[in-house]
């Protein structure tokens, strides 16, 4: 991925989607041959010259200090993800693509523990470009019971959440409001784009998705950024209803992701949570162990 052309395509989606008034400017109702900004008034607010401001959405400056960077943030009134995000893809400008191919990401011993520890609690286990590493049983039929529980043991087939939730009918019917939970999976895939911008399975990830679905497309080139939080979600799950789910992300160390799905107490959330971690509960004497690729392999 060309971190040079990233960078510039991200500054300018933010500069078009503010307008004089927004930031304290007088447009003067003048007609504008682009949406937005012109470079010239961000540059100003930023207080840097426009023919800099310029180079560094063509992608010719790539030395930006942090502090010109904050400047340009607060000038397109990034919040604080878009801003670390702003940061990342300039240091992708600076790095030398490697061209070794990218070893599969292994679930840790320990992560793989605290897994089975969640007991009826449905957990799931993302690598950084949302392939499912591990998944309990419950969390396997909150989120993809119509597929092989051991798919995660597979790393030439993981399951994975971005082609899951663009490419399987079942993932888009079981959301309620799709639209929100797509958009917070590409926002998960730019920040991890900024911040591996040699991960080329992640490319070839994001040009299947952009073969594959137009609706990926026109989110992708939004430019939004979203890293990690909680997100509530309303469901439709085939075998127990209508649900609420609050998914809590968590990032580790290596860089994945855990995520808890709770559900809030009462009915009708809690009792089909209930249900569906009763429709999967494994046979008395036989341990709940989470499905997940050997740590050690």
């Amino acid at each position: 991925m060309d971190g040079k052309r990233q960078m510039g395509r991200f500054l300018q989606t933010r500069r078009s989607q503010l307008r004089p008034e927004d930031v304290g400017l007088t447009g003067y109702g003048d007609r504008r041959r682009v949406p937005g900004l012109r470079r010239e008034e961000l540059a100003m607010l930023a207080g840097v010259s426009a023919s800099y401001y310029a180079r560094l959405e063509q992608g010719y400056s790539l030395n930006a200090s942090p502090e010109v960077l904050d400047a340009i943030g607060r000038a397109l009134r990034l919040d604080e993800a878009e801003r670390r995000h702003l940061h990342d893809l300039a240091q992708a400008t600076r790095i030398r693509p490697a061209t070794r191919r990218t070893a599969p990401e292994k679930a840790t011993a320990a992560l793989v523990d605290l897994v089975a520890a969640m007991g009826d609690t449905p957990v799931l286990v993302l690598g950084r470009r949302g392939d499912v590493l591990a998944w309990n049983r419950t969390g396997h039929a909150l989120y993809a019971g119509h597929l092989d529980p051991d798919g995660p043991d597979r790393p030439s087939d993981r399951p994975n959440m971005a082609r899951m939730v663009f490419l399987d009918e079942h993932t888009r019917e079981l959301y309620v409001d799709w639209p929100s939970k797509a958009r917070a999976v590409v926002g998960n895939l730019r920040v991890t784009a900024a911040r591996h911008p040699d991960d080329t399975a992640l490319a070839a990830l994001i040009g299947e998705l952009t073969l594959g679905s137009d609706d990926f497309t026109a989110i992708w080139a939004d430019h939004r950024v979203k890293s990690g939080g909680d997100a509530t979600y309303e469901l439709r799950h085939p075998l127990v209803g209508a649900m609420t789910v609050t998914q809590q992300t968590l990032r580790t160390e290596q860089g994945q992701l855990l995520v808890v799905a709770t559900s809030p107490a009462g009915p009708p959330s809690r009792a089909a949570m209930t249900l569906l971690a009763h429709s999967v509960a494994p046979d008395p004497g036989t341990a709940a162990a989470p499905h997940t690729a050997s740590p050690r392999g």
